[in-house]
């Protein structure tokens, strides 16, 4: 009978992936077009072959249906939707279905000619595309076959232009020209030259200069496939295209609104000039002098487009402003070539006050609540600071299960102020003028109640600093970093567990951290039309050595065995230092992410171990999925997924975790996904606490936990709600030859789906 029911099964999938195709539901007499391919005929070597290719294929039109796996659910949708007589259920179907792109759309001929146009603009001016139209039962598809020569290629490019101060410019620039001799002709790098030099005439007072006005002349040389460039102005490139304007009276509005009737000069009386700047109102609620560090044009100054972006950038990042618009109004002479600057400023509401709730469910089965409340100041001081103050606090319990007797809670607070600009004892210029830096203060304290364990309170204090080095480099030091943290109320029962693993004693003992971080993050997300995006943050982490000097300067050296205190607090001492690496590949509508972290810290001196808060943990919704949180390692330790192990964990001192996902679209904010993880956590061998096998360079690949499954995403651009299934594919603690359980996997089995199905459900993408 069970063999019966699968083969009735498998029959009903092969049907649903058949109708998916989309095949069943076309029109009479009419075939679906699934796409087409572009061929190169030539002789000879082409270097670039791959580019050309890829600029010819940008010339196919139309796209054929979305496909996945040869199903196509959108056009299936759209099929199954039929046609709806009045709004509901199966019209938004439609709506999020697919027409079926017909054979019967397809112009190959005109597409041909489109392919030669895309192969003329790479340098290729005498190509020829044929065509070959592939027809089976209910498909077509083309074979474009494009005859091509080798591109030309630039050999000089030379300048006739009449105006000097233009042409001492443009030639003074050439030093990052992009239209080099030797590369092959490309119309878009020639579009892009052409922008290139506008740019540096617009940063050099050239205000209405634009550069359609710049014109290439190409003179071919067919026997030897090179081409020559003549850079000249066109004849209709108007007069103040060709002059330079100074910035005139500067004019700023700290007040301005929307509604233009309240914004006519006349109805502020009392101006006030800082700097040569006229503010339009004398009462502005952020310091003027606030404001002018962030305005990087003055009078007198010739008009730099940089400088102007640097300003609308400066200001808007500021943070207390909603809109920021800069006119540029000349004046009626003619001679005097000036431009008057109005910087219009609409602030935004100064405070905020935020509640937000939600409930939290673990992969450790543990649930509940959260609540925080959150105020901002977005002008505390009149300078533009930012002071932001949060209140919150959560509730764990284990509603059903082995330890539903078992719960948790905390409160936590922190005060932050964010100044925009360095806060230094001695004056420090930002490297970079486009963006404002910030200086940062942080309070916080946490409050954690384990019921049955113990108490736990931080106490925290950061003093640092933000910067950008460009729009995907960012910077974050903090000179000064302290934790104190302090375990009290301990039960009999914690106090046994410590007990039995001196190294987790040591971990809970009281801490004092004091040190200092630094963060480099490389982001290339925040380019959307880059294909093939990077990401990479590396932290760099210490704590006690100031302490350390300080005690070896006084004759005391530091030892873990009779450790040094400050104010009678043992202070820990260490390095840590981690990675994270990843790369999003990303397609029309899906992407493939790939991740790899990798962390390493140790203790020193004063310290035989990491303070637990600085140790790695892995497992859970944003690290290793198909194991419960902080619940894998150290090395091949044992663990209880569902026990009281999530309140008394063990980390490591080395953290390695690989991540594989592959996500698509399914409807418009439905996303899927498939993923594999892979880590663990290790100690040191000097670490008096190992238990297992410590960190070995000849055995550590062995003793990763793999798991992998399936998710569903519901992506509305401001937030998204995460749920993985995962499953686990390797166990590390298992005897060496049984740790791979894949054979074992068995979903009708109930006992096996309740001890190794885990559901994460979260906010926002793993990563």
């Amino acid at each position: 009978m069970t063999r019966i029911l699968k083969k009735i099964f498998a029959l009903y999938i092969c049907f649903f992936l058949f109708s998916c195709t989309g095949l069943k539901r076309l029109p009479p007499n009419e075939k679906l077009y699934t796409g087409a391919k572009v061929k190169l005929v030539y002789k000879g070597k082409i270097k670039n072959k791959k580019e050309i290719t890829a600029n010819a294929k940008t010339a196919l039109r139309p796209q054929p249906n979305q496909s996945f796996l040869g199903m196509r659910p959108k056009l299936w949708l759209y099929q199954v939707a039929g046609t709806p007589k009045k709004k509901g259920l199966r019209q938004k179907l439609k709506e999020q279905g697919e027409e079926p792109v017909l054979a019967s759309s397809i112009r190959p001929a005109e597409t041909s000619k489109f392919i030669d146009a895309k192969l003329f603009n790479a340098g290729i001016f005498n190509a020829i595309t044929n065509y070959k139209i592939i027809e089976k039962k209910k498909t077509v598809r083309v074979v474009y076959t494009s005859h091509i020569h080798i591109p030309y290629k630039i050999k000089d490019v030379a300048f006739d232009i009449a105006v000097p101060k233009i042409d001492s410019l443009l030639r003074a620039g050439q030093k990052k020209t992009i239209l080099i001799s030797g590369n092959n002709y490309d119309l878009d790098a020639v579009k892009k030259e052409r922008e290139r030099m506008d740019g540096i005439l617009k940063d050099n007072g050239f205000f209405y200069f634009n550069p359609d006005y710049l014109l290439f002349k190409v003179d071919t040389m067919s026997d030897k496939k090179q081409v020559n460039f003549t850079l000249t102005l066109k004849e209709e490139t108007p007069d103040r295209a060709l002059q330079q304007y100074r910035i005139g009276d500067i004019f700023i509005n700290p007040d301005f609104s929307l509604d233009n009737k309240s914004n006519h000069d006349s109805l502020y009386k009392k101006r006030l000039i800082v700097d040569s700047v006229i503010f339009l109102n004398e009462d502005t609620k952020v310091k003027p002098w606030v404001i002018l560090q962030n305005v990087s044009l003055r009078k007198h100054q010739l008009y730099s487009r940089k400088k102007h972006n640097s300003t609308l950038n400066r200001l808007m990042t500021m943070g207390t402003y909603k809109f920021v618009r800069i006119k540029f109004i000349p004046e009626d002479s003619l001679v005097n070539h000036i431009l008057d600057m109005r910087i219009l400023l609409t602030p935004m509401a100064k405070r905020t006050l935020r509640t937000e709730a939600n409930m939290v469910s673990k992969s450790n089965d543990f649930v509940g609540p959260q609540l925080s409340m959150n105020y901002i100041n977005r002008n505390a001081f009149n300078g533009a600071e930012l002071l932001n103050v949060t209140l919150g606090g959560s509730f764990e319990t284990q509603i059903s299960g082995k330890y539903k007797n078992l719960y948790s809670y905390s409160l936590n607070s922190k005060v932050e102020l964010f100044f925009p600009r360095f806060v230094v004892p001695i004056p420090l210029n930002h490297p970079n003028n486009f963006y404002v830096p910030k200086t940062k203060l942080s309070l916080g304290y946490n409050y954690l109640k384990r019921i049955a364990y113990f108490d736990l309170r931080s106490f925290q204090f950061i003093y640092g600093f933000k910067w950008k080095e460009s729009a995907c480099k960012d910077h974050e030091l903090n000179p000064v970093n302290i934790n104190l943290v302090s375990v009290v109320n301990r039960t009999p029962v914690f106090n046994e567990l410590l007990q039995s693993n001196p190294f987790i004693q040591k971990s809970y003992n009281e801490q004092f951290i004091a040190g200092a971080l630094y963060s480099f993050l490389y982001n290339e997300q925040i380019l959307p039309a880059k294909k093939d995006q990077l990401y990479f943050n590396a932290i760099v982490e210490t704590s006690g050595n100031a302490f350390s000097l300080i005690n070896q300067l006084n004759g005391k050296k530091p030892d873990e065995a009779n450790p040094s205190k400050v104010a009678g607090i043992v202070y820990s001492q260490f390095c840590k230092v981690s990675t994270d690496f990843r790369n999003y590949l990303n397609f029309k509508h899906s992407k493939v992410v790939s991740r790899v972290f990798a962390g390493v810290g140790k203790a020193y001196g004063n310290s035989s171990t990491l303070p637990y808060i600085k140790q790695f943990f892995s497992g859970g919704a944003n690290s290793v999925r198909a194991f419960p949180i902080n619940s894998l390692g150290p090395g091949t330790n044992s663990v209880d997924p569902h026990g009281a192990t999530l309140f008394l964990q063990q980390g490591g001192d080395i953290k390695l975790e690989g991540n594989l996902e592959y996500r698509f679209d399914i409807f418009k904010s439905l996303k899927g996904a498939v993923f594999s993880d892979a880590g663990n956590v290790w100690l040191f061998k000097s670490n008096p606490a190992v238990t297992s096998d410590p960190f070995s360079f000849s055995k550590f690949y062995n003793e990763f936990a793999v798991g992998g499954g399936i998710g569903l995403r519901l992506d509305i651009t401001f937030f998204v709600l995460r749920f993985d299934m995962a499953t686990p594919f390797r166990k590390p603690w298992l005897p060496e030859h049984e740790r791979w359980v894949l054979q074992k996997i068995n979903f009708g089995n109930p006992s096996w789906r309740g001890d190794n199905l885990i559901l994460n459900v979260a906010i926002g993408y793993p990563f």
